[in-house]
């Protein structure tokens, strides 16, 4: 019976413990580069075999011909996208939850890990104005997160007599690509709402569904678009939502965790109206991959829709009041403990710590800004509202651009795509990581002279 690879091997856990260090210590953090697959198949040829390998060679392989063909989005250079700045404590935290196996399924199998990930998803509730009594759960994204939270619309919407055969669930132009998925998967269709200087609005989300009453199921709103980082008429479109008897769900997988800053904490508002909200800890809260809070204003809704039902799942639902099954709020079963590195960070730096470290983000938004205005070949496009600048390099193509792209990654100065904005190629930062500095940008800034 193959019962080695089960027993404990110090020198094993000495030899991954020590790369964990070294990565750990790294300051700052590199790029890297993108892979090229010929060389990634010749240092993979071999690896896995009938024999296995020295468990030295195989992290050598990882660590010298795999890790540097993994774009590093923690370092404070990745300004593509949506980056990741995990805390170290988070990380180190992150190995505990794989050290132990925790996983978190039901109350009855994982009460501690529960507990602790619940008192985090009630400060961000207390933070986005929720009642008391809103909870939910942690899932791998934000995708997984408006999938579960339209699960509950749809049900919803049916228990309470919609009868169209496809429900309609209001949308903006600028909603992120993951809810119009979401809507494929659970059979219903989005009204695409044209928006207002990119903001849903009441005014629009009023015309947009006269006479679809009857066949409106939800509406969704973002809190911080993934392009552009703009927060839309929370309040407006959440009260007109609560009148029309639509689900309100906000997707802030980006944007929401500015509530953790009082500056702009006044724009998210109406998330009071809010009967679903997604924010990404793994995003601007400084968490590992993967971790996305769903939150609902009223989790026995949920609870009614997700809970699987099988005799052997008999044990885990009682009456009990304590009882919290995370399985019960999304469409999952198994999952990890996955909110657990965020509440160590949280824990060990305290929230002003988070708070200061999103201002710096906004911060540093608004002195890009600055910096592109004062440059005669550069234009900036419009002023943040969070932590993404967008900007135009004048005479320049969508070649250009990528071209330029290329060359950052190239000279590791910086990992920046271009984007599109009302049909044109475009610049674009996206600052979340407090280790990045005006220096840096002013290095990049400064190549497109």
């Amino acid at each position: 019976m193959a019962t080695g690879m089960f027993d404990f091997d110090g020198e094993l856990a000495d030899l991954v413990i020590a790369y964990c260090r070294e990565r750990l210590s790294l300051e700052p953090v590199p790029l890297d580069h993108p892979g090229v697959k010929a060389e990634l198949d010749a240092a993979l040829a071999g690896m896995i075999s009938p024999s296995g390998n020295e468990p030295a060679k195989v992290l050598s392989t990882f660590a010298e011909r795999l890790a540097p063909a993994v774009i590093s989005c923690d370092s404070p250079r990745f300004l593509s996208f949506i980056p990741a700045a995990p805390t170290k404590a988070s990380l180190l935290f992150d190995m505990v939850v794989s050290c132990s196996s925790l996983q978190g399924t039901s109350w009855l199998e994982a009460a501690g890990a529960v507990s602790a990930e619940n008192q985090v998803l009630n400060l961000i509730a207390e933070l986005a104005g929720m009642p008391t009594g809103a909870g939910g759960v942690f899932v791998s994204g934000g995708s997984a997160g408006n999938l579960s939270a339209m699960i509950v619309a749809r049900d919803l919407a049916r228990r309470r007599g919609l009868t169209a055969a496809t429900p309609k669930v209001a949308v903006s132009d600028q909603s992120h690509s993951s809810v119009a998925m979401a809507l494929h998967v659970v059979g219903m269709e989005p009204l695409v709402v044209a928006t207002e200087d990119s903001r849903l609005t009441a005014a629009a989300l009023r015309d947009a569904v006269a006479g679809a009453e009857g066949e409106l199921a939800a509406v969704v709103a973002t809190a911080g678009t993934t392009n552009a980082g703009i927060v839309d008429d929370l309040e407006g479109v959440g009260a007109l939502a609560r009148e029309l008897g639509a689900w309100f769900h906000v997707d802030g997988a980006y944007g929401g965790a500015a509530l953790f800053s009082e500056r702009v904490r006044p724009r998210y508002a109406g998330l009071r109206h809010a009967d679903s909200f997604v924010v990404d800890p793994h995003k601007w809260l400084f968490a590992p991959f993967d971790c996305a809070a769903l939150l609902y204003r009223d989790p026995h809704l949920a609870k009614g829709v997700h809970t699987q039902e099988a005799g052997y799942l008999d044990v885990l639902h009682t009456d009990a009041p304590e009882e919290w099954n995370p399985s019960d709020y999304a469409y999952h079963l198994t999952r990890r403990a996955r909110g657990l590195p965020l509440w160590f960070s949280l824990a060990v730096h305290g929230t002003d710590a988070y708070r200061d470290a999103v201002d710096a983000s906004l911060d540093l938004a608004a002195t890009t800004a600055g910096l592109i205005a004062g440059r005669p070949y550069l234009e900036l496009l419009r002023e943040p509202e969070l932590s993404v600048v967008l900007f135009r390099r004048r005479g320049w193509s969508a070649a250009d651009y990528h071209s330029w792209g290329r060359k950052l990654l190239e000279d590791q100065v910086g990992f920046v795509t271009p984007t599109t904005w009302a049909g044109e190629t475009v610049a674009r930062f996206c600052f979340l990581h407090p280790g990045t500095t005006e220096g840096m940008v002013t290095e990049i800034l400064d190549t497109l002279a």
